[in-house]
C-alpha cells in the first residue's frame, strides 16, 4: 500500500511463503509503478519471507529501503492496520474459508478494485490533493 495515496498497488496469493516470491512481487509492483531507485521505502513484518536473503538482495537491487515492525509490536503499522480492518469488515468478507487459491485471488482481486476505485475515491483518498491557501 502506497501510505500517499492509500492505494493498494500490489498483492498476490501463493500457497506457499517464500522470500523469492516476495521479491518476485515488489520487483513486479516496483516495475508497473515505475518506481525509482531511492524513491520508495517498504515496511514489512519480521516474517523469514520479509527478511529472507533473496527478497533482501531484490530490494538492494532495486535500491528500495526495508523498513521492519518493531520486535513485539504486532500492530506497528496504523495505514496497514486500518486496510486489514476495512478488509474484514467489509459485508462481503467470506465466513468460511475459501475453497481455493483461484477463489482467494479472485476475492482479493474484487476486493483491492473496491477498495482503489470506489472505496478510496468516496474519501478522496486517491484523487488529488490540493493545498489550503
Amino acid at each position: 500500500m502506497d501510505i500517499f495515496s492509500r492505494k493498494i498497488v500490489g498483492w498476490w496469493i501463493y500457497d506457499v511463503e517464500s522470500s523469492e516470491l516476495a521479491g518476485q512481487v515488489v520487483r513486479e509492483i516496483c516495475e508497473r509503478e515505475n518506481i525509482a531507485p531511492d524513491q520508495v521505502v517498504l515496511h514489512s513484518d519480521n516474517g523469514s519471507p520479509m527478511k529472507g536473503a533473496t527478497m533482501l538482495a531484490t530490494l538492494q537491487a532495486l535500491r528500495v529501503m526495508p523498513s521492519f515492525v518493531r520486535p513485539s509490536e504486532s500492530n506497528d503499522n496504523p495505514f496497514s492496520e486500518s486496510l486489514f480492518k476495512t478488509l474484514k469488515y467489509r459485508p462481503v468478507y467470506p465466513r468460511r474459508a475459501i475453497d481455493s487459491l483461484l477463489a482467494a485471488r479472485q476475492w482479493v482481486g474484487r476486493f483491492v478494485h473496491w477498495y482503489n476505485h470506489e472505496h478510496a475515491t468516496a474519501g478522496s483518498v486517491s484523487g488529488p490533493r490540493h493545498s489550503a491557501t
